[in-house]
């Protein structure tokens, strides 16, 4: 391996251990309880490889839910050639399997977070899951299956949008009820959308 590429993934290592640190120290103390030192004691790592990594503690906040787009996409591979709907149904256990990992206390500080600095890109096209959700959707269009006067780019928003919603309603409900049953059945009232075998 060349050290450039060496250093990649040496930087993709640090990264992703700065990453592990903060996630398990936010899900035991306020966000605002945490600081930058206490983060890089746990990831054994110094504060200027912190600051190389990351701006700032928001941003590392931002960015700890990154993980969420590999996450999905390793969930899809063995599934790559079913049929569109069921893809459909991976996207969402896996998408409710990862924000119940991550717990309700740390997603509320997520979105805390990104209520006191909006960004009007609140779905960056760039990101796995609503590529993967449009692609779906748009073989099942080509396939004759979505209900008519559906889009794929509408519902790919809409079903963005409804699971956003419902991760906050559950963390208005503090956790106290299981999200991925909830979407489950959720999941079956989507179905309307399609029509013909899935």
């Amino acid at each position: 391996m060349e050290y450039s590429q060496r250093r990649k993934e040496q930087a993709r290592h640090t990264e992703e251990a700065i990453l592990r640190a903060a996630v398990d120290l936010l899900r035991q103390e306020r966000f605002d309880r945490v600081s930058v030192r206490d983060i890089c004691r746990a990831a054994g790592i110094t504060t200027g490889a912190f600051y190389h990594h990351f701006r700032s503690k928001d941003e590392l906040l931002r960015r700890g839910f990154s993980p969420l787009d590999s996450y999905m996409e390793e969930a899809l591979v063995p599934h790559e050639g079913e049929p569109p709907v069921r893809r459909l149904q991976v996207l969402l256990t896996s998408y409710t399997a990862f924000m119940e990992h991550m717990g309700w206390e740390l997603l509320a500080q997520y979105y805390q977070q990104r209520l006191s600095a909006p960004d009007s890109r609140s779905m960056d096209e760039s990101r796995f899951a609503l590529r993967a959700m449009l692609a779906c959707l748009r073989e099942a269009d080509a396939a004759g299956m979505l209900a008519g006067g559906i889009t794929p780019e509408w519902a790919a928003d809409f079903l963005f949008r409804h699971f956003r919603g419902a991760v906050i309603d559950w963390i208005l409900h503090q956790g106290s009820y299981s999200l991925s049953e909830k979407l489950e059945q959720d999941c079956r009232l989507f179905q309307g959308l399609f029509q013909g075998p899935g």
